[in-house]
């Protein structure tokens, strides 16, 4: 067992609306927000040369910005809205919008009325907003424009006992308007009784790629251990810009963004993952810290490849810091991103919603040379592996990954048999295989339900993965297992190739003839590879789309 320790006068026991409101009183006029929308009105971007020849950022048409005084605001507006309609301290309030201006002061507006914020992820269907709502008992939805079909599929059965809220113009006969409800709002502080580290603070769900989602039960201390660890972590200071693109719903997104919160610092919400979108955000705002995922980032720099891109276009000499996580990173995209940006710190967050998102093991900004770990424990964090006895393995063994912290959830909500097998004596049971190296860096080597066993041997798909993205034709590669009646499970690698190349099956065989024989994939299929919003490869839905809904059968039944 391997433990971190930082040092910090600082302790898990304030909850992370104080920092919204040290941030109000001390830097009230300073920008806090930025939403950059790339879809101007009139269908024309302009170049970030262009707009740097604008006096005023805030011309541009696409752009809104808050300043943290009107942030809290706005926050408070939301509580007080909140409590005029009856919601106390333990009721749940649910979220369902895009990333918008609106989110974060509507989320801090939840937690200051005592209530536990529930973000819903955006892409559930009408049932699975239905099935998440009653699993959570929210007593609140607020949901912008998008949702209104969805909603209105189960409107009669969701209003039962509950409020529906609409943030938006043009506001359904089956909810009520936000903002004609908050412009009757006090914006001063809510007179709520004293919040807590143990008082609860938020639900989010698992990603549900097994079947419908479970909902992972946080404290306030879990929130401001993330938002703390993620400052420390990146050493997020008041002079940064964090350029964010993920959904807020998701703990990743929101938690990176507390460094920012905790630093007192501005951050960006962009609305896009193109190349030349993500570059020009981070010229026109300044951005030195940027989250990427995987798919971005080769994107990046798979444009810069060909040529579409050029570095010289663009204001990039701020930008200090790049940082992935929510997946297995391929060690060769980094050795790829460091000869476009030499000068680069590069991080790697490893984490999962049960707790509370990335940074309970992370690479660290000075450990470049150990790309393909996931890292050490985090701030506060204690890591081990154990086997299927729950005994210890010896370095270099591998065996499933579990942690142990302050932000370690408190359990799946409604669920005791779930709970009771993921959590032992305050340690998290990750579902992730690992192994441990000689000085004291952990690897991920695949999820303990992805491991294919071939005729009695085990194979790790992300170890085959990040082989085959060596392969200067692949843009993506996922592998799986397939049933096969004489060794059981056979791996089969699902290939997307880089735009305008060509490949064949022959090609890859031949580059796999350096792996171990029982490692290669027996078959090669070439199609698009599926990524959530947070960028994990959806591999239930490959399989079920290539014939192996056994092994789908036998994943939901775990």
């Amino acid at each position: 067992m391997v433990t971190v320790d930082f040092e910090s006068k600082e302790h898990v026991n304030m909850p992370v609306m104080e920092y919204l409101e040290r941030n109000a009183d001390l830097y009230g006029e300073e920008v806090a927000l930025v939403e950059l929308n790339p879809a101007e009105p009139d269908g024309r971007r302009m170049s970030w040369k262009e707009y740097s020849l604008i006096e005023s950022n805030a011309f541009a048409p696409y752009r809104r910005e808050i300043t943290w005084h009107v942030f809290e605001e706005k926050a408070n507006r939301c509580a007080n809205l909140l409590l005029s309609r009856g919601i106390r301290k333990g009721d749940k309030v649910a979220i369902l919008m895009y990333n918008c201006l609106e989110w974060l002061p509507i989320y801090f507006g939840i937690l200051k009325s005592g209530a536990i914020a529930v973000p819903f992820n955006f892409r559930y269907d009408a049932e699975e907003i239905r099935y998440c709502a009653e699993l959570a008992e929210v007593d609140v939805i607020i949901f912008g424009p998008e949702f209104i079909g969805r909603l209105e599929t189960n409107a009669e059965r969701l209003s039962q006992g509950r409020l529906l809220i609409y943030v938006g113009d043009g506001c359904p006969s089956f909810a009520e308007s936000y903002h004609l409800l908050v412009a009757d709002c006090s914006s001063s502080r809510p007179e709520v009784g004293p919040i807590t580290d143990e008082d609860d603070g938020a639900i989010y769900f698992s990603s549900g790629t097994t079947g419908f989602p479970k909902a992972i039960l946080h404290k306030h201390r879990s929130l401001t251990q993330a938002a703390q660890m993620e400052q420390k972590h990146h050493l997020t200071s008041r002079t940064d810009c964090f350029l964010c693109i993920p959904p807020l719903y998701h703990t990743g997104a929101k938690f990176h963004w507390m460094g920012s919160l905790v630093a007192g610092s501005k951050a960006v919400l962009l609305k896009g993952t193109k190349p030349e979108i993500i570059l020009d955000a981070v010229s026109r705002e300044k951005c030195t810290i940027v989250w990427l995922l995987v798919p971005w980032a080769q994107d990046i720099v798979d444009a810069l490849d060909r040529g579409e891109l050029k570095l010289e276009d663009y204001e990039l000499s701020q930008w200090r810091l790049m940082h992935i996580g929510a997946q297995p990173v391929p060690p060769s995209l980094i050795r790829r991103w460091k000869e476009y940006f030499p000068c680069h710190d590069y991080d790697t967050n490893y984490g999962l919603s049960e707790s509370t998102g990335p940074g309970c093991v992370h690479l660290g900004l000075g450990n470049i040379s150990k790309v393909g770990a996931i890292g050490v424990p985090g701030y506060r964090w204690e890591c081990k592996i154990i086997d299927e006895h729950g005994e210890e393995v010896p370095r270099g063994e591998v065996g499933e990954l579990c942690v142990k912290g302050p932000g370690v959830m408190t359990c799946y909500y409604n669920d005791k048999s779930a709970t009771d097998e993921v959590l032992r004596d305050g340690w998290l049971l990750t579902g992730d295989m690992a192994m441990q190296d000689e000085d004291g860096f952990y690897f991920l080597v695949d999820r303990k339900k992805d491991v294919i066993v071939s005729g009695g041997e085990n194979i790790y798909p992300v170890q085959i993965e990040d082989f085959l993205h060596k392969y200067d034709k692949v843009k993506d590669v996922a592998v799986i297992g397939l049933p096969d009646r004489r060794l059981g499970e056979i791996s089969a690698a699902i290939v997307e190739i880089k735009e305008g190349m060509e490949c064949t099956e022959a090609e890859i065989e031949k580059f796999c003839l350096s792996l171990p024989r029982y490692k290669r994939p027996k078959k090669i299929i070439f199609d698009p590879v599926p990524r959530n919003a947070t960028g994990k490869i959806e591999k239930p839905a490959l399989r079920k789309r290539y014939g192996s809904d056994r092994l789908v059968e036998k994943e939901n039944q775990s």
